[in-house]
């Protein structure tokens, strides 16, 4: 699939699929109930993406969260129980219900199918990756949770979704501090390749904290975005707007969800000229995060980009 293209831009829309054409076929033949052809679509899809870990994961997750109220990974896992992918996709929709309630209904359920899929495909990083978001819900012990961590990042050493359910533990919104998210970060750095599908860890970490600033009001709200001027956040900030709009550089399947987080830090950071070009590359495919946070998502990616190309025709140079 080819990423990026220098095409016209398109209209800016609300992606799930993040590109990946053959994932929106699925989701648009999905019913709204849920029935046994849903499920021999996903199993298809999934089996078909073979152990490519990073769109396994990207399909996985989507897939999950699309069918987390109906049937369809419960009706798969009664049809094939021993299905190492019926397992992690049943895990995955219960985990996603999970997040979102704030806990989960069998947590022992969940853990028990991922150890079973995890002995049925040792090689799959997706049991653990799905391991570590119960980590996030049940509050597990450092240890434990590191212990699930070197089990999905040793099958998958730059698994994207392990970093960000990782981020997620860490966070002071979920029992962890600022510090700890920042030692994650400064631990990782420097093992991280410019292009790989966790590239955008720290600047995602950087996102969160900002928009935690935002949310305290005040006058440090006012003063923001000066968390990204300056030492190695500006530095980081720099790179990827140097590297990541560049057509082809990035080849993961959520490469688009990134170039979301870079035009938003740019925008923060008052840098609109340099967002210009992430837009560009973006064509249009827009993620609810991190843009939602003050408004509709799309509304405030076209506020955005607007303002981008005003800059833009009237030379305004980046900030």
């Amino acid at each position: 699939m080819p990423l990026f293209s220098t095409r016209t831009s398109r209209r800016p829309r609300i992606s799930r699929s993040l590109g990946d054409d053959q994932l929106s076929r699925v989701l648009g033949k999905l019913s709204k109930k849920g029935s046994a052809s849903d499920a021999t679509l996903i199993a298809e899809l999934l089996e078909e993406t073979g152990d490519d870990w990073d769109r396994r994961s990207h399909r996985m997750s989507v897939l999950a969260e699309a069918t987390a109220g109906t049937r369809i990974a419960a009706a798969w896992l009664e049809r094939e129980p021993d299905a190492p992918d019926a397992l992690v996709f049943h895990s995955w929709t219960q985990l996603t219900r999970g997040l979102r309630d704030g806990h989960l209904e069998d947590a022992r359920e969940v853990v028990g199918r991922c150890h079973r899929a995890a002995e049925l495909a040792p090689e799959d990083p997706l049991p653990w990756v799905v391991l570590l978001g119960t980590a996030r819900t049940e509050r597990y012990d450092s240890r434990d949770v590191q212990a699930l961590w070197r089990e999905a990042t040793g099958r998958d050493r730059y698994h994207r979704e392990a970093y960000l359910q990782m981020l997620a533990h860490l966070s002071p919104e979920e029992g962890g501090s600022s510090a700890s998210v920042l030692d994650f970060v400064d631990a990782v750095r420097a093992h991280i390749p410019a292009n790989a599908p966790c590239a955008a860890i720290e600047l995602t970490a950087a996102v969160r904290q900002y928009q935690s600033i935002l949310a305290q009001g005040g006058v440090r709200a006012m003063t923001a975005g000066q968390l990204f001027e300056g030492g190695q956040m500006a530095a980081a900030l720099h790179q990827a707007a140097t590297l990541w709009p560049k057509p082809g550089f990035f080849q993961h399947a959520a490469a688009a969800a990134d170039l979301n987080v870079l035009a938003y830090a740019l925008c923060a950071a008052g840098r609109a000229a340099d967002a210009h070009p992430v837009f560009q590359a973006l064509q249009g495919v827009v993620t609810p995060w991190p843009w939602d946070v003050d408004g509709p998502a799309l509304q405030r990616f076209e506020q955005h980009l607007a303002k981008c190309e005003r800059g833009r025709q009237g030379g305004v140079g980046s900030g």
